[in-house]
């Protein structure tokens, strides 16, 4: 199912580069601003986001789909090691298969420049200011994750939250670190486009960012306060996690 997940994620993520970026798209004609793009790059991923955790395979496996995470999760303890591990294979894996049946499906509209598979590149204010960025954007973003999912009344509402937080983090800084936010997303483009530079931001930043998140969260409000590992809990589907979502919303 993540496997699934990271897959339909990608294909979403290049399909919607391909339309928006390539010279050779219908939507080149239009000669939007690169603003507007951003912004129709960022609903385009949103609702893909949105749907993929509430799908029932999102509802199942918990939606991950990113291995930062997973990490962050397994760094408080609500994911087993072999799970972690599991997942994040999982992942990468998913996230490769993507963008390859998205290259069969867009072609060169997909690998030419611009789009080159829709890598993730530093902007333009450099290295050390996109790291910041995907830093503190992975944390702020698995903070809305811990706070949505673990609340009472927000928990319905976590895909929601997650999905308005990339429309706004892709529209207004994709220029500065190209919003990643997840190792594998990053890794995938990167296996076809064969450009590696500043991969390694995308791999540290997104990880240490939802791990300090995870571990303040639980430091201030405490371990008995992270209910579940999923993003969204719908208490119908079986959890593969140390479930303890029914304190939360016993009916």
């Amino acid at each position: 199912m993540e496997v699934a997940e990271l897959a339909t994620l990608m294909l979403a993520v290049c399909a919607a580069g391909a339309l928006l970026y390539s010279y050779h798209s219908p939507i080149s004609k239009l000669n939007l601003s690169m603003t507007v793009r951003s912004a129709l790059m960022g609903m385009a991923i949103a609702g893909a986001t949105f749907m993929i955790i509430r799908s029932p395979f999102g509802r199942r496996s918990g939606a991950h789909f990113n291995p930062a995470l997973t990490l962050a999760y397994y760094s408080i303890r609500r994911v087993h090691r072999w799970d972690a591990l599991s997942y994040i294979v999982a992942q990468f894996i998913g996230g490769t298969g993507g963008v390859f049946l998205a290259h069969q499906i867009f072609g060169a509209n997909l690998s030419n420049f611009p789009v080159q598979y829709v890598v993730t590149l530093p902007g333009r204010y450099g290295s050390a200011v996109s790291f910041f960025a995907e830093l503190v954007m992975s944390f702020v973003l698995m903070e809305v994750v811990l706070i949505s999912s673990n609340h009472r009344r927000l928990s319905e509402l976590s895909p929601f939250f997650v999905a308005s937080t990339t429309v706004l983090y892709f529209t207004f800084f994709s220029s500065v670190s190209a919003y990643s936010l997840n190792p594998a997303r990053s890794f995938s483009s990167a296996v076809f486009a064969h450009i590696w530079q500043g991969l390694w931001i995308y791999f540290i930043a997104p990880s240490l960012g939802m791990v300090i998140a995870a571990v303040l969260y639980q430091k201030l409000l405490g371990p008995d306060r992270i209910y579940c590992a999923k993003v969204f809990h719908d208490l119908q589907s079986i959890c593969p996690f140390d479930c303890h979502f029914h304190r939360l919303r016993p009916e």
